[in-house]
């Protein structure tokens, strides 16, 4: 069997007394499509932070490729090769469609200082194959005639297409989607549900995709993990997802929950 793209074994992390994230266990095949869910509050953007070097884990490790990962920087995680996107849209917003991608070459790049300064021809010859690349991704997304346009003048969904075209320009090996859909209307969510089929087509890539929109979920993935206050409490295909009961009672709660929750004046709110 080859080396997985990802391996995270008993991953976790602890804020003071809280444990964020307990015992987190996954492994992702090369091309493969996996989906994180769970309620709001569960620790799926924790586990994203974990991955990309956002926050160091206080237990366990992951590896990329079969290269040992914990405990590095974010830029250090980005050239090894996972990038990702953002709940909250993360955009260059003063900046043009084709320099926010192009900020991603920015290691591609091996002209120097002195090339730049004094346009030597392998500045020109490189800054030329750049924007070929750059256009090549925002045609992917329907974005190349909009190149020349600002980030911020984008419509929102033209925005969260424009952030994954950013990450794939990164060069990376696996993609972290958090929660691309989100304020996304049918007619725009099922535009990304085709993008994202032909990323994968196109760029073989592995992903990994936290998503509250279950249609999508359950149409992309090949395989979901499910988590509830930081611990994966199901794994399977969607189908075995869809129904478990464990799942069911973690996103809609169970008699018994209602009943503790009376008992002890609880409202129920999730931390």
């Amino acid at each position: 069997m080859s080396e997985p793209i990802l391996r995270a074994e008993h991953l976790g992390i602890t804020f003071g007394g809280l444990k964020a994230v307990s015992d987190f266990n996954i492994t992702i095949g090369k091309g493969e499509l996996v989906g994180l869910i769970g309620p709001n509050g569960a620790g799926k953007t924790t586990v994203f932070n974990l991955l990309t070097g956002v926050y160091k884990p206080t237990e366990g490790e992951f590896w990329l490729d079969g290269q040992p990962m914990s405990g590095k920087k974010t830029h250090q995680v980005v050239r090894a090769g996972i990038a990702r996107t953002f709940q909250n849209i993360r955009l260059f917003k003063q900046m043009t469609v084709e320099e926010n991608v192009l900020v991603a070459f920015n290691e591609s790049f091996s002209y120097g200082v002195g090339g730049a300064i004094f346009r030597t021809p392998r500045f020109w010859r490189q800054e030329h194959e750049m924007h070929a690349k750059a256009i090549e991704l925002l045609k992917i997304f329907g974005l190349d005639g909009l190149a020349a346009t600002q980030a911020e003048n984008l419509p929102y969904g033209q925005q969260r297409k424009l952030e994954i075209a950013r990450a794939l320009a990164t060069g990376m090996k696996l993609l972290l989607l958090d929660e691309p859909a989100a304020g996304m209307n049918p007619t725009e969510t099922e535009d990304l549900l085709e993008c994202i089929t032909i990323i994968r087509k196109r760029f073989g890539i592995a992903i990994l995709l936290i998503e509250h929109d279950m249609s999508l979920v359950m149409n992309v993935c090949e395989r979901i993990n499910v988590l509830d206050y930081g611990r994966v409490i199901a794994s399977g295909t969607p189908e075995e997802i869809a129904n478990n009961p464990q799942v069911i009672a973690a996103y809609l709660g169970s008699d018994d929950d209602a009943e503790d929750d009376a008992g002890d004046g609880n409202d129920g709110e999730r931390e």
